[in-house]
């Protein structure tokens, strides 16, 4: 026993390492995983006196444990079966693909990145590139709202800031939970989105498997009362006006809930900017006809690095307004129609409610006018379409000329406006640019409406 026993060093350091191991994994780990839920509990607790609508167990939910007891459902077990019997492969293989699906879908929250981090990365990012504007909420009927109820923003989808900006002017409401395409899977964008709340959608994916475990995902968050952010339009709008809604999520949000236990409430949320990030790449995309946004991160890095220097020089300016309008909220409870009635009804009070920003304003007044106007004719059109629109849908100026004045130095500055002795006209190639935000508010006043 007491004999000296001589082993290589390479294998006294396996040992230890092993020991190490095995010392963490039971007893380290699950203390300081304690540590840190117990401290992101009191954290929830703090934050729900103050929101509005209170964050949801099921949102805290471990992720390990959310994607068991979703491949664990009755229903999903069903779609397993099914897809098994349809494809003619063992229920193993397809549980095993079930599996990795609801680890796709699945996120993994946290409350700490959320509020601490990623609110005020939203403020700060919203309010660098625009000056934002609020145009309405009705607080009385939101205010309406019952705690327990499931809150859902329905928004049209112009940009990528879309999900910043709402993000930023929901804060003090509740912790959204998105829903992303397949561009936020990038590592490691990924792993930040999914801990932000964000799960992840496949938006061209044919697997009734897949469709069938994330509908069951979806209804067990509403059922719960996590509060939601969609884009019915299922992705970014290529021609600037608001387009035709999706069903999908609209419809696994929908059906098979029970109304009677927790109502689900749709917010419509209708969004505009003086300058979409974006937009050329999605005026070209709509121009051959293919949804390819070719950007690459040498293009955002070289935005990202002049936009700093401008600023170290002082000569930096914002890229005019950015408008949030929150619509009269929309219960499932009381509405008799089916989702395709819900999605057109939901789609037309955004429309409604789009704010009309400078820079769209004076696009509309050049596309009716063939590309050429004066200065006083801009603004006597500016002031005839200010005049057809209700109190409060321009919250950007006071007057037409201070409405054209913003409005042109967006344009000016994008090279998509020139002036010479005849007056004021588009450049060669800024029809389709022009076009592309005048359609963002040609419907809201029509050529035969206006005064």
């Amino acid at each position: 026993m007491g004999e000296t026993v001589e082993i290589p060093l390479w294998a006294l350091i396996l040992i230890l390492l092993f020991a190490a191991v095995t010392f963490a994994s039971h007893f380290l780990f699950p203390s300081v995983r304690w540590f840190f839920r117990r401290r992101m509990e009191r954290v929830v607790a703090h934050l729900n006196t103050r929101l509005e609508r209170p964050i949801q167990p099921f949102k805290l939910a471990r992720r390990f444990d959310m994607i068991q007891r979703l491949i664990y459902d009755p229903e999903v077990s069903q779609a397993i079966a099914d897809h098994a019997a349809a494809e003619g492969i063992p229920e193993n293989v397809a549980f095993q693909r079930a599996r990795a699906y609801a680890r796709e879908i699945v996120p993994s929250f946290s409350a700490s990145l959320y509020f601490g981090v990623a609110i005020r990365a939203a403020r700060w990012l919203s309010t660098a590139l625009y000056n934002v504007h609020l145009v309405s909420r009705d607080d009385a009927a939101l205010g309406r709202i019952d705690r327990d109820d499931t809150v859902v923003f329905v928004m049209n989808h112009r940009s990528n800031m879309d999900y910043v900006l709402v993000t930023y002017l929901a804060a003090e409401n509740s912790a959204l939970s998105y829903a992303v395409g397949e561009w936020a899977r990038i590592w490691p964008l990924s792993r930040l989105i999914r801990s932000m709340g964000a799960y992840f959608i496949r938006r061209r994916f044919r697997d009734d498997l897949y469709r069938r475990v994330l509908a069951r995902y979806l209804r067990m968050a509403t059922d719960a009362g996590v509060t939601q952010a969609v884009f019915p339009e299922g992705g970014l709008s290529l021609t600037g006006m608001v387009e035709a809604p999706r069903l999908g999520v609209l419809k696994y949000i929908v059906e098979g809930h029970d109304s009677s236990r927790r109502d689900v409430v749709f917010v419509p949320v209708s969004l505009n900017y003086d300058r979409v990030l974006e937009d050329r790449l999605l005026v070209r995309a709509h121009e051959i006809g293919e949804r390819r946004f070719p950007a690459r991160i040498s293009v955002v890095a070289r935005f990202v690095v002049r936009s700093l220097w401008l600023r170290v020089r002082g000569r930096y300016s914002r890229f005019g307004a950015a408008a949030v309008r929150f619509g009269t909220p929309l219960s499932l409870h009381g509405f008799t129609g089916d989702v395709t009635d819900l999605a057109r009804e939901l789609m037309g009070r955004i429309r409604h409610n789009m704010p009309a920003l400078s820079v769209p304003l004076v696009a509309l007044a050049f596309e009716r006018a063939g590309g050429a106007l004066s200065r006083d004719g801009l603004e006597a059109a500016v002031a005839r379409y200010q005049s057809a629109l209700p109190a409060g849908q321009v919250p950007t100026a006071e007057t037409a000329a201070d409405i054209v004045d913003q409005g042109l130095n967006g344009l000016f500055a994008r090279g998509v406006v020139v002036s010479d002795t005849k007056g004021l006209r588009l450049a060669e190639a800024g029809m389709a640019l022009v076009s592309f935000y005048a359609a963002s508010v040609a419907h809201l006043v029509p050529e035969e409406d206006v005064p």
